[in-house]
């Protein structure tokens, strides 16, 4: 766990734990697998075009080195991709002063997970353990909601590596949001169920979207990888499989492949589209059209509006934390 690998293998996922690559492949809205989105392996054939859904073969053995973060990529695919789907990602030192500036409003006061050199673009962690407002508790800043929106690889939630230079970053040295929570739940847990417990708190309260799949799941990956090296850190030994599994099906939920435009599943909606309909004088030919990406209209696609789960909403019919909700629904 010394040797922090940017690019995760997921051969050595589905060799250790396949039930685990199956639930970061899956789109919960669509009850499919998420799908690429990108022509960036259509040369690679049947597949690997831009609508043919991701699955395990695709990306493991002599597929295993097919998805690579973006830093990996060659400098032409980079600039084709910024081009095509204006794909630019955010170096950590920035994604750290922003960060900086949300925990500054949460808790009252500057400089509270590091302390930053502007000059340099640099930052060094603050080695002391984070101490809370007198009206707030370190549970309450675990759970309380963040969201990062377009996400890429997630260099908001999680810093595993700078991803506009692929530079790996250290445990105690990381500044995303996700990051930050499972440093506090670490300093203020004793026993393994304990921090297992709040580490999923702070998994449910993160959320992310993404258009293009590859992206997507290097964004999972990274959120998982993630707990497994918090966790080796606290005690010195990887958690169980069950524990990954339960984690990788929070990430699935709360990170999704959506068009932020639209709220819809990407390319979902249906434009010029023949459709027949039947009534007492026989069937008619129509075509069509979605109002929503014809008049701008948010909430009038006709595409598959994306799910997600509030985990602190009970389903009225179950009863149970689980209720599932139109991601378009919480925007007023």
């Amino acid at each position: 766990m010394a040797d922090i690998n940017i690019d995760i293998n997921e051969t050595e996922i589905f060799n250790l734990y396949p039930e685990v690559l199956d639930t970061l492949l899956k789109d919960h809205t669509t009850g499919r697998n998420i799908f690429w989105a990108t022509d960036s392996y259509a040369h690679r054939g049947e597949g690997f075009l831009y609508h043919d859904a991701i699955t395990v073969e695709h990306i493991i053995g002599e597929n295993g080195m097919v998805i690579r973060p973006r830093a990996l990529k060659s400098k032409d695919e980079q600039t084709e991709r910024t081009k095509e789907m204006a794909e630019v990602f955010t170096p950590s030192w920035v994604c750290n002063a922003q960060n900086n500036l949300v925990d500054e409003a949460w808790f009252g006061r500057k400089d509270v997970f590091n302390t930053v050199d502007d000059t340099q673009h640099t930052w060094m962690a603050n080695p002391d353990r984070i101490t809370f407002p007198n009206n707030k508790t370190w549970k309450s800043y675990v759970r309380a909601t963040r969201m990062e929106i377009t996400c890429g690889e997630a260099p908001y939630l999680v810093s595993r590596y700078d991803t506009t230079t692929g530079l790996p970053i250290e445990l105690n040295q990381r500044i995303g949001m996700l990051d930050r929570k499972l440093r506090v739940v670490s300093e203020n847990t004793g026993t393994s169920g304990e921090w297992l417990d709040m580490a999923q708190e702070a998994y449910k309260n993160i959320y992310a979207y993404e258009w293009q799949g590859d992206n997507l799941l290097l964004t999972r990956e990274a959120l998982l990888v993630s707990f497994a090296e918090y966790y080796y850190a606290k005690f010195g030994k990887m958690p169980l499989a069950k524990s990954l599994l339960y984690i990788a099906y929070i990430i699935s939920w709360n990170v999704w492949q959506m068009d932020g435009l639209k709220g819809v599943v990407p390319d979902s909606c249906k434009n010029g589209v023949k459709v027949m309909t039947r009534d007492l004088f026989g069937a008619t030919e129509n075509v069509e059209y979605c109002s929503g990406c014809r008049d701008g209209g948010f909430r009038n696609h006709n595409g598959i509006y994306c799910l997600i789960r509030d985990w602190g909403l009970k389903d009225p019919k179950t009863g149970e934390n689980n209720r599932k909700i139109r991601f378009i629904d919480l925007i007023k």
